[in-house]
This record gives C-alpha cells, sequence and structure tokens, in this order.
C-alpha cells in the first residue's frame, strides 16, 4: 500500500487543498454549533445527512442509532469496500454555551476537535473525490456514528459495522485531533456502577448501623490501593462517587462509577476480578453491593507490518510527519475486535479535549487531509 501512497500523492491535484481545508475548518464550525450530546445526537445527524446528500454519495440513510451513511460507489462493486468513519457526539450537555473564539491560527470551541473537525474532514474526502472526479477501486462507505463518547459505549459503531461488515475490508476512523498519529490497537475498557444498600438511619440516634456512603468510600480506598500489572498496561479510575440523603442520615444507598482500562483483555479480567473479590470481603447482611456493567469496549490489534498501518505511516511522511503508532479506545475498537484491519488517524492537531477551552490548529488541516485522502485511495485500491 505504500506504493499506492506515492503514486497517488503524484498524480493527484492538490491546487484546491488549502481552499478545502478552509472549507473543512468553516464545515466543522458549522457542525460545532449543533448541539450533540451522546443519546442525542439527532440533529447533527440531520446536517451530516444534508452534506452526504451534498456531496452527492448515495444511499444516504440515518438508523435507528442516528448514525449516518452514505456510499461513493467505486470501480470493482463486487469487492468488499472501505469504511471511513467518525463519530458526531461531544461530553458538553445541550445547554452547553459552544460559543467560538478565533485567535491567529487556532479556533476555540467545545467539542470542535472532538469530534467536529473528524467529521468534517469525512465530508472533506467526499467533497474532493467529488471535485476531481475521482472513482475508488471500491467503494468507500462514509459513516458518522453516535454514542462513542462516556456511556454511549460504542453502540454507534457496533450497530454500524454490523450493519456493513459484510460489505467492507477495512476501517478507517477519524479523530479530529490525533495528526501524527496511528492507532492500530484498540484497549479493552470495562465500566461498573457498583452501588450498595444498608438499612440507614439517624446518624446521632442510629450510630454504628451500616452506612451506604461509608462501604462505598471503604470500598473505594481498596480499589485504589489495588496496583495494576505494568505489562500489559491496565489502569482504573473511579470517575463518580454518589449517595447519600443528608449531612445526618446515614446513608441507605450509594454508588460508584468505575472505568477500567487494559492493553490487553487478560490484564483486564485480572483487575476486575480483584474488584469484585473486594466487593465480596465488603459485603454483609446489613451491608449489600450490587455490580451493573454499564459498558464493555473490545479489545484488538494489527501488526505493525500491516499494510494498512504501513500506508497511513506513508500517508504522513508524504505531507512531512513522522508518524507514531499508538493504542487507544476509540470506534476502531470495534472492527479490530473483530478480526478487521483498521486504523485511527487525525486531522489536525489541539488540545483541551473535553473542556470548554478545547481548541484546533487550523494550519495542519491541509496536511491532514492530504494525508486522508491519500490512505483512503490507497486503502480502497487493495483487494
Amino acid at each position: 500500500m505504500k506504493h499506492l501512497v506515492t503514486q497517488f500523492d503524484q498524480t493527484l491535484d492538490w491546487r484546491s487543498l488549502n481552499t478545502l481545508a478552509q472549507e473543512v475548518i468553516e464545515q466543522a464550525i458549522a457542525m460545532q454549533q449543533i448541539p450533540a450530546p451522546t443519546f442525542h445526537e439527532i440533529q447533527r445527524a440531520d446536517y451530516v445527512a444534508s452534506q452526504f446528500m451534498a456531496q452527492r454519495l448515495v444511499q444516504v440513510e440515518m438508523d435507528e442509532f442516528y448514525n449516518v451513511y452514505g456510499l461513493l460507489p467505486g470501480k470493482n462493486r463486487h469487492l468488499p469496500g472501505l469504511l471511513v468513519a467518525a463519530h458526531t457526539d461531544t461530553v458538553f450537555p445541550a445547554d452547553a454555551d459552544l460559543q467560538i473564539r478565533r485567535e491567529g491560527d487556532f479556533v476555540h470551541g467545545p467539542g470542535l476537535g472532538d469530534n467536529s473537525i473528524g467529521v468534517a474532514g469525512v465530508l472533506g474526502l467526499a467533497t474532493y473525490l467529488r471535485r476531481q472526479h475521482i472513482v475508488p477501486g471500491c467503494d468507500i462507505w462514509f459513516v458518522a456514528t453516535t454514542r462513542e463518547e462516556g456511556m454511549g459505549d460504542l453502540g454507534g459503531m457496533k450497530a454500524a459495522f454490523k450493519r456493513l461488515r459484510s460489505r467492507i475490508q477495512q476501517v478507517i476512523n477519524i479523530e479530529g485531533m490525533a495528526l501524527g498519529h496511528v492507532y492500530r490497537a484498540g484497549i479493552a475498557v470495562r465500566r461498573l456502577h457498583i452501588t450498595a444498600t444498608a438499612a440507614g438511619g439517624h446518624s446521632w440516634l442510629n450510630f454504628g448501623r451500616a452506612s451506604a456512603v461509608h462501604g462505598i468510600v471503604e470500598l473505594g480506598a481498596r480499589i485504589i490501593a489495588i496496583r495494576p500489572v505494568q505489562v500489559p498496561r491496565t489502569t482504573y479510575n473511579i470517575g463518580v462517587i454518589e449517595g447519600g440523603q443528608s449531612i445526618n442520615t446515614i446513608a441507605t444507598q450509594a454508588g460508584l462509577w468505575l472505568d477500567l482500562r487494559s492493553e490487553d483483555p487478560s490484564g483486564l479480567a485480572q483487575l476486575e476480578q480483584e474488584v469484585r473479590a473486594q466487593v465480596e470481603l465488603l459485603a454483609r447482611p446489613d451491608l449489600r453491593f450490587s455490580i451493573e456493567v454499564v459498558g464493555d469496549r473490545p479489545a484488538g490489534v494489527i501488526a505493525i507490518e500491516h499494510p494498512l498501518v504501513q500506508g497511513a505511516l506513508a500517508a504522513l511522511a508524504q505531507v512531512g510527519i513522522q508518524g507514531v503508532l499508538e493504542s487507544g479506545s476509540t470506534d476502531a475498537n470495534v472492527p479490530l475486535a473483530a478480526g478487521y484491519p483498521a486504523v485511527t488517524i487525525g486531522i489536525t492537531r489541539g488540545s483541551n479535549a473535553h473542556r470548554m477551552d478545547e481548541f484546533i490548529e487550523t494550519p495542519p488541516v491541509a496536511a491532514g487531509l492530504r494525508q486522508l485522502i491519500l490512505l483512503a485511495l490507497a486503502a480502497a485500491e487493495c483487494p
């Protein structure tokens, strides 16, 4: 695939690339202005569908998860195609202040880098191919997925992949601010909601009774005392603790939300087993615990030598960037876990993802688009 990347770079017309980059930046801003909290992406999905139709993609549809699909037919319709995807949802609530601020080469705005510029990059790819009258070697499916963030548990990609897996052979996933990085491994993620219940009572009159809050706090202390294995890299995080009724009430209910991650399913399973063992040690008749699995992101990896990985690195090299191989938790986890080649790449650089002061850099967008175009066309040529 590396030679195809070089070949396309030498033969394609790049004269309008800077103009396209500016259009993609404005497209990202227009998209960012439409609230899209996880599970509530329909307004942004409607906008993306209209843009897919404007780029003359066919079979433009939205499913029950608000995933949006569009197809660019290739020369070899009998071959499995390529899936190019980016997620539309954000971590911000519907009433978040989405004001944009421009400062020189930077544009600030919550959700702009993660992942409005990623979805805009997907649209930029479709725009370039239409304007240049390019028919790819095989079908390219463009998909704007949902439910990637937080408790979405990659639900959009899971549904999209189930729908398209018989029609595709490779996946390119876009995370807006990941330019220069090639994610070839999806780490395993398990999320638990652990709740404690007790009879409760008055803090003075019933002192000594079991408290759900005390139970959860003690469990939390035991969890943070766990030392997970370093190889494979394995981590945990207690993201939220909740519960209790008032300051002078022995709590009847409390809970914590726990995020467990590992580069390998075995490391994840070992860590989860340790957590569950601590729960069992703390449980007694007057203090009960329950564990609900609220997230399960599968793991997968492709070899460094795989043509898709090498093609992604070659595409970066063509725009003067030395690529860095990464592992992470993205929509690409889903096809990777099913044994499909998949990489995650970026469109630009930026910082402060998931914060109100998130920002992107505008100068790298042209290079990011060129990289995406090269990789997508090269991947679409491979049988």
